[in-house]
């Protein structure tokens, strides 16, 4: 089977989310379409079968929207990687965040 990574960091007043898969890849000629609502790289897949071709859209509607980015690279047999950046705000939980490598204040329970 294949492996999953997930990455996070703080690089340049940016939180970054990267998750990166040991899978398939995609074609290259696929990467510049991702975006797009309703695109879907195996044509072969009903709706039923999963996936609405939204997803990835969704995704980047909402990073734009935070003033943030999503990219996509990938590598056919090797895998892909999907980076998340979004800008850190000023007065965040993270500014209140001891430079102890791995140290996060508590924060109060809360029940929902």
């Amino acid at each position: 089977g294949g492996h999953v990574k997930v990455r996070t960091a703080t690089e340049q007043e940016q939180a970054i989310l990267e998750v990166s898969d040991s899978g398939i890849g995609i074609a290259v000629e696929h990467l510049p379409h991702l975006g797009e609502r309703f695109y879907r790289v195996d044509k072969a897949r009903s709706r039923e079968a999963g996936g609405t071709g939204l997803g990835l859209s969704i995704a980047q509607g909402i990073a734009n929207a935070h003033g943030g980015t999503l990219t996509l690279t990938s590598i056919p047999d090797q895998g892909t990687t999907v980076t998340l950046k979004l800008p850190l705000a000023r007065g965040t939980l993270l500014d209140h965040v001891d430079d102890v490598p791995g140290s996060l204040p508590s924060l109060p329970e809360r029940t929902l």
